[in-house]
């Protein structure tokens, strides 16, 4: 069953009691699903058309190239240099990329053992890095000349950070250990 059906059908019930919530509007939803792929280190226009063909493949839409905003010569890198790319997923997309993340690439990755709850910020927004892109099925290793890492951000429209971590649950995502409680005066 897709992530969007089961979540209508299935999840919005048990979610909306669990939460104690009146109406099912009021409940988390996903906004959207950004995925960057940094490649200030990839100088040779071959390798951006990898990292390109790459996220095409993994997301279903091609990315668009991020440039530099200011010149730093410790990382030698001039003001508009493209340093990176960046997929913005929304609507099915959206949701059949957070099926493939759930259920197929998140146990594929090596000594996986769930997601820190401190990867969930005070907004509800989940941020996910992957050291290795070939952990995505859609990516042959075969035609790998470099391997890279990307980032993958959650973005959740909802009240408070306790509202997005039962949402993410009810997913499916599998979330791990409570982070510091740090009391400010």
């Amino acid at each position: 069953m897709k992530t969007k059906e089961k979540f209508r059908n299935d999840i919005l019930t048990s979610l909306q009691r669990q939460l104690k919530l009146d109406n099912l509007f009021s409940l988390p939803r996903p906004k959207k699903v950004v995925v960057n792929i940094g490649a200030g280190r990839l100088r040779d226009p071959k390798d951006h058309e990898e990292v390109i063909k790459v996220l095409t493949l993994i997301t279903g839409q091609k990315p668009v190239a991020r440039g530099a905003k200011k010149a730093i010569a410790s990382f030698k890198t001039r003001q508009g240099q493209i340093v990176g790319f960046k997929v913005t997923l929304h609507g099915q997309r959206m949701w059949d990329f957070l099926e493939r993340l759930s259920a197929i690439v998140l146990p594929r990755v090596r000594d996986f053992r769930g997601l820190s709850s401190s990867a969930v910020d005070a907004g509800g927004n989940l941020t996910i890095g992957f050291r290795e892109h070939i952990v995505f099925p859609e990516v042959s290793n075969e035609d790998v000349r470099h391997i890279f890492g990307l980032e993958v951000t959650i973005v959740l429209e909802a009240k408070d950070r306790e509202e997005a971590m039962a949402w993410y649950r009810a997913v499916g995502f599998p979330l791990v250990g409570e982070p510091l409680k740090i009391k400010r005066n």
